[in-house]
């Protein structure tokens, strides 16, 4: 499938149709793995000049959740809808919060495309199935957090290591409700490049004051997020 590996997936970006025939096949395939409901809740905002892949992105969002009878879309204004935005905790757009049985933490901004697609696309049988596939002894070890942190993974639609972070990252936040996890396609958050430093990609912040690169294991992952995550006593 093409738009796994590029970002020019579908027609141009800027035309009317996003996924071409034969992708919508491949994905509605996928899809068909779907166990129970999932939500997804794009933020976005009409006004010229806002944002600049906002319009693609709803397109695209529109036609995933046609390939499936349990994907359900709610599209609320980034200004408007204050609310929601402040209920889940959304500071940029276009943001994209996916919904299980309940919200677990999953966010994407920036449109999902080129390999981030695929993470995209796992994401959405995670949320329905509720299983994070982790490993029980790492589940375990995330059970000792009880601290919030917030996991940032920046990537860009060309990057093949990135897909492995940014899962990582998504898995985590299913298994403890003090974690939540945010995949950003960094190339549309210039300030945010600035801001941390991100020279390279896949590159991962954790509550704004811990940062590594690469594309982790599972373990080392979890032992970072531990580090932030577990109180003094428990630490030690």
């Amino acid at each position: 499938m093409r738009l796994l590996h590029e970002r020019g997936f579908g027609t141009q970006l800027g035309d009317r149709k996003i996924l071409r025939d034969e992708d919508k096949k491949e994905i509605q395939k996928r899809l068909s793995e779907l166990r129970d409901p999932v939500k997804l809740v794009f933020f976005t905002q009409k006004l010229t000049g806002t944002c600049q892949y906002c319009e693609e992105t709803e397109r695209l969002l529109k036609e995933v959740a046609e390939l499936s009878e349990k994907l359900e879309l709610e599209i609320l204004n980034f200004v408007t809808d204050k609310d929601r935005v402040d209920e889940m905790k959304i500071d940029k757009i276009p943001g994209i919060a996916i919904l299980g049985s309940e919200d677990l933490g999953l966010r994407f901004y920036g449109i999902p495309t080129g390999y981030e697609f695929a993470t995209f696309l796992d994401t959405l049988l995670k949320a329905s199935s509720g299983l994070s596939g982790l490993p029980e002894a790492l589940k375990k070890k995330l059970e000792r957090v009880e601290k919030p942190v917030h996991i940032q993974v920046f990537v860009t639609p060309t990057c093949p290591y990135c897909p492995v972070a940014a899962l990582t990252a998504l898995k985590l936040a299913m298994e403890n409700d003090h974690i939540t996890a945010d995949v950003v396609e960094i190339t549309e958050f210039p300030h945010l490049s600035q801001k941390y430093g991100v020279m390279g990609v896949p590159k991962v912040i954790l509550n704004e004051v811990h940062s590594f690169e690469g594309a982790l294991s599972e373990d080392l992952f979890v032992e970072h997020v531990l580090n932030i995550g577990l109180d003094n006593s428990e630490r030690a």
